[in-house]
């Protein structure tokens, strides 16, 4: 046999298209010819994939080797094309047979001595080839992150020779078979106190604690003003432990954004609800996602969890306003001249900012040094159509005097508490719409709100009154649903209309 076909995926996002990789041996002048669009590291195959078979014991044939990788449109990056490739060459030069090698998948960088190494994103890979019905061989390394893409035969391997034994009829490989209570059990353990933090851990700030259950109820996005010191980042950091457990689907989509992105996925992280906390001087690709290949940004990889931007305005402009269509549409497309790749990026947005340049604006305690062109122009740094995307503006005081030295115990509810009146509220929203409020949208939104003729002109008034906008008014609506899941009332009261106004009356003040 002249002709063999391997099975492999692409790495195009979070998805994973079939590549199929042809090897043709054929007379003529020595050479190794590779087709079908590959980068640097897939043309450096070659040598890889040479040594790995002569150092496994098998014959390289000094032969012309043509490889296709197909289709030839899609480009093809990285290392895990090395194995398919080998064992196509050796498939085409009769040394291993080829009649089952349509039942597997296959992906591995290989080392010179034949060893696999491991490769990324190989979980979106898994998924795919789970969908497709096919096993899957892939090196050791991976096999826990493969397995938890659900019923898939999975065979782990060590070497080349190992793998070609297997083909041979030596069953070398077996199936690798981990039930997934037991990396659960491995990696759940006290996930949401995790560095020991705890809501209870914050005194005072009654009103900011209030806003922060029902931003974590409803998803809803929110900006946190005060003076430096008032436990902004310390709100930030404990909405995890508030959050409820990830379910299945989302954890899965989670392990794979993080799969295919530079930091990868460890078993550690499994169920883990992200908190992503990128410095102000991040750049538009470091936030978005960008680069070549594509990779996902902090606004993906905080995907079903948190992304917390502290001393926002300190953002580049450009930077923020690359924010404004992901916080709507929940994705984010990257285009390049020669490809366009989509990531998922459905975060909770939770932003912290001084009052003004030197922070003491609202602190009665010390004096505000700024000028009222030096407050303004600080505050320009954030535009309208950002600041009016985020549904709710709260003010983080200094506490009162005695407050933070008392050394009596304080009744503050801890985050076990709050979390399971968050978990109600959200399965209440679940089971009414199929999905948490901070989603609703158009007609969905207004069959689940149902205000009455004296509540809507209530409404209606407060927004004219406040000057707020179209935008506005539908995210006060989804804030007034959430603190009524809360309060566990199917009608949306005046009370809960008054809460969720209070939430933007910061955004006329700025």
């Amino acid at each position: 046999m002249s002709l063999a076909i391997v099975l492999s995926r692409a790495a195009l996002g979070i998805h994973a298209p079939l590549v199929t990789v042809e090897a043709h041996l054929s007379n003529g002048l020595p050479s190794f010819m590779m087709v079908g669009l590959p980068e640097t590291a897939v043309k450096e195959s070659k040598d890889r994939v040479r040594s790995a078979i002569i150092n496994s014991g098998f014959r390289f044939h000094s032969r012309r080797i043509t490889v296709n990788l197909g289709p030839a449109e899609l480009p093809k990056e990285g290392g895990r094309y090395d194995l398919p490739i080998a064992l196509g060459i050796l498939a085409a030069s009769d040394q291993i047979p080829s009649d089952e090698l349509h039942q597997y998948e296959f992906a591995g960088e290989l080392a010179l001595s034949g060893k696999l190494c491991p490769t990324p994103g190989i979980l979106p890979f898994a998924l795919q080839t789970r969908r497709d019905k096919r096993k899957l061989i892939i090196p050791k390394a991976n096999a826990d992150e493969a397995l938890l893409s659900g019923d898939i035969e999975v065979y782990p391997a060590d070497s080349l020779s190992d793998i070609c034994a297997h083909l041979c009829g030596g069953n070398v490989l077996e199936r690798y078979q981990k039930p997934m209570n037991m990396i659960e059990e491995e990696n759940n353990n006290n996930i949401y106190l995790e560095n020991y933090i705890d809501l209870s851990d914050i005194r005072g700030q009654l009103h900011a604690r209030r806003a922060l259950e029902v931003a974590a109820a409803g998803g809803h996005s929110l900006m946190m003003i005060g003076p430096p010191g008032t436990g902004k980042t310390m709100f930030a950091s404990r909405i995890p432990t508030i959050l409820p457990e990830l379910t299945y689907e989302e954890a899965l989509e989670v392990a794979a954004v993080l799969s295919i992105s530079q930091k990868g996925f460890h078993a550690t992280d499994w169920k883990k609800r992200p908190f992503r906390n990128p410095h102000h001087t991040a750049s538009t690709v470091a936030l978005v996602g960008g680069g070549r290949p594509p990779k996902p940004g902090e606004i993906s990889l905080a995907h079903h969890g948190v992304l917390f931007l502290d001393e926002l305005p300190e953002f580049s402009r450009h930077v923020l306003e690359a924010l404004r269509e992901p916080l709507e549409s929940g994705t984010i497309t990257i285009s390049r001249a020669a490809r366009q790749a989509e990531f998922p990026a459905r975060f909770q947005f939770i932003v912290a900012m001084n009052p003004c340049p030197c922070g003491y604006l609202t602190d009665s305690g010390k004096r505000c040094k700024c000028s009222e062109e030096q407050i303004s122009r600080y505050r320009r740094r954030l535009s309208g159509p950002l600041l009016d995307r985020i549904d709710m503006h709260i003010e983080v005081p200094n506490l009162p005097k005695g407050l933070l030295t008392q050394t009596e115990s304080f009744p503050a509810e801890n985050s076990a508490i709050v979390r399971a009146r968050v978990n109600q509220a959200r399965e209440k929203q679940l089971d009414r719409q199929k999905t948490i409020n901070a989603y609703l949208a158009g007609k969905t939104l207004e069959k689940y709100t149902n205000l009455s003729k004296s509540h809507r002109e209530f409404l209606e008034n407060a927004i004219q009154k406040l000057n707020l906008s179209a935008r506005a008014y539908h995210r006060i609506l989804r804030v007034s649903r959430t603190i009524a899941d809360l309060d566990k009332s199917e009608n949306i009261e005046i009370t809960h209309l008054s809460e969720a106004l209070s939430y933007r009356r910061l955004e006329k003040e700025a």
